[in-house]
């Protein structure tokens, strides 16, 4: 009897060595791979957002799926260089302007004129920097130093993006034959409910990535008009930062209210009010109708939700996670509305179709 339980006691603990060796080479695994892993998390949300215009364009047009797939990607990428179009012609304009104003700029900010000398000389940054040049240069030139780094990190942007597109392009292409494959792998009984979560998870990520892109725009277009009308210079250049940080979900608009204001008040006193009182008026609009617009109908996730999944997902993959965290939230949700325990799942969301229930019970209970 005693030789048995050792050995049932030497066979627990080798299994509980082979999990924790597992799981630390899973984990070794997930570090070492951390940046394709990123890859192919980006380029599966851009072929969910995808999927559904080539599937209908393959319904409707073209029978080929590689054809479909293709032209559905180059129409993406004609989108995507008009846009840039619309915003770096002006940004180049802006950036021109500034480049000819800049030794006009320095001089007025050494001699304390102009709003950047006024606004040195009443922080007393004009002083720090003349007593301190010499160090400042000494710093500027350590700067120099890493361009090699710099340049490193573009030439693997550039790699990290062709590798997003193709990873994508190929995800788009082969979705039938993984979802037959998924299908005939589940059998018939969970067929229907893979078909159904396949659905919301699409449905979730293309409302998430288009409202989001949307709102951006509309936050951009309203800066440029407000901060043209205040004559507040560089307008397109700041109206471009602010519709880029409008990205990042609910402090966006907030850190774009920093950027515009700052250059409103470095313009003038009234400028920055008005520029200030246009984003606590906007912000208003933004949270309590576009963005509950878009949660509501694409990802339907309370406040709260949104709010600590994006902090997580914040702290623990930066801006990328924060970009990511509602619909990954909202993918999670579906997955517990379909496979979790019956007191996990979320409550549907309410609405005119929700059927009342019974006096004395929750709407939409059953017996």
């Amino acid at each position: 009897m005693s030789n048995t339980d050792d050995r049932g006691t030497a066979r627990r603990t080798l299994v509980v060595i082979g999990l924790v060796l597992a799981t630390a080479l899973a984990l070794g695994f997930v570090y070492a791979t951390r940046r394709v892993l990123v890859w192919v998390v980006v380029a599966a949300f851009f072929a969910v957002a995808l999927k559904p215009l080539v599937d209908r364009l393959q319904r409707r047009l073209v029978r080929r799926r590689a054809l479909a797939t293709l032209l559905v990607f180059l129409a993406a990428f004609v989108l995507l260089a008009i846009l840039a179009a619309l915003i770096l012609v002006p940004l180049f304009g802006e950036l021109s302007r500034f480049a000819d104003r800049a030794p006009e700029l320095l001089r007025d900010a050494r001699a304390g004129r102009g709003p950047v000398g006024q606004l040195l000389e009443r922080t007393g940054a004009r002083r720090y920097l003349s007593e301190h040049s010499e160090q400042l240069r000494g710093f500027g030139g350590q700067l120099r130093q890493p361009a090699v780094g710099v340049l490193r990190g573009v030439v693997e942007s550039i790699a990290g993006l062709v590798t997003v597109v193709v990873l994508a392009y190929l995800m788009v292409l082969e979705a039938p034959r993984i979802t037959r494959g998924l299908l005939a792998a589940a059998g018939d009984g969970q067929g229907e409910r893979l078909r159904r979560v396949g659905r919301e998870v699409s449905r979730t990520v293309t409302g998430y990535l288009t409202g989001n892109l949307l709102i951006s725009v509309i936050c951009g277009a309203l800066t440029y008009a407000v901060l043209a009308l205040t004559g507040v210079p560089f307008a397109a250049v700041i109206a471009l930062l602010v519709a880029v940080a409008d990205l990042i979900p609910l402090v966006g608009a907030t850190l774009g209210a920093v950027i515009a204001a700052g250059a409103g008040f470095l313009h003038s006193p009234t400028a920055g009010v008005v520029v200030l009182v246009f984003f606590v008026v906007y912000q208003q609009l933004e949270n309590h109708l576009l963005q509950p617009l878009i949660l509501s109908r694409a990802v339907r996730l309370n406040p709260l939700t949104v709010l600590v999944s994006v902090l997580l997902a914040a702290e623990l993959a930066g801006l990328l996670g924060a970009l990511l965290a509602i619909p990954a939230a909202g993918i999670i949700q579906t997955l517990l509305r379909e496979y979790g325990p019956r007191r996990l799942r979320p409550a549907p969301p309410a609405g005119p179709a929700a059927r009342p229930g019974r006096p004395g019970r929750p709407a939409g209970t059953t017996d």
